[in-house]
């Protein structure tokens, strides 16, 4: 027996039992999932949040609030060639429109999956992004949020909250360091 199967053998014959998980009841607080939670944090992360009947007001709010976008990509939109372009050919994206699962009040954040967004590098590469969210998804944290989720059901997933944002130690911030430069979102009625 070489040195390295004889010491894997030792781990093996000495692992600790398997123990139970303990219990995150009680562990959640007391954040509610309300939308005056959620739109308390989101605010003081520096996103803004609309509340709209349906998805079809927020080409008027986007036109009245960022006059200055060029290129906006809504995901769901019949036009959708550029799902097949080339990552690199993103960067230009003035406003990405995308769809969320659930919101989580504690901290702003947004669940996203590849699910709704077909080129993970979207809410990433773009200038300013935007997600829809049903009120009916807002949870009131991450221990709710992760047992919704579950075990992933994609590739790829991920938490967004607020507009991206890095300081270094003489606190000088940077906006939009590895992701958006702001965060608004549209909470709809349904």
């Amino acid at each position: 027996m070489s040195s390295r199967d004889h010491i894997l053998a030792a781990v093996k014959q000495h692992q600790p039992e398997a123990s139970v998980l303990p219990s995150l009841e009680g562990l959640s607080g007391n954040m509610p999932g309300t939308l005056e939670a959620y739109r308390k944090v989101l605010e003081g992360l520096g996103g803004s949040l609309f509340e709209i009947k349906d998805e079809s007001e927020i080409p008027a709010l986007l036109a009245e609030h960022y006059p200055h976008l060029q290129r906006i990509i809504r995901v769901g939109d019949e036009q959708r060639a550029w799902i097949n372009e080339d990552p690199h050919l993103l960067e230009d994206v003035d406003m990405a429109v995308v769809p969320g699962q659930w919101g989580v009040a504690e901290n702003g954040a947004i669940w996203l999956t590849e699910a709704e967004i077909p080129v993970r590098v979207l809410p990433f590469i773009c200038q300013h992004l935007a997600i829809v969210l049903p009120a009916g998804r807002l949870l009131p944290t991450m221990h709710e949020a992760y047992e919704k989720i579950g075990a992933p059901q994609t590739g790829f997933g991920v938490f967004i909250a607020g507009p991206s944002k890095t300081a270094d130690i003489e606190q000088s911030l940077v906006l939009g360091a590895h992701g958006a430069k702001s965060l608004v979102v549209f909470i709809t009625a349904g």
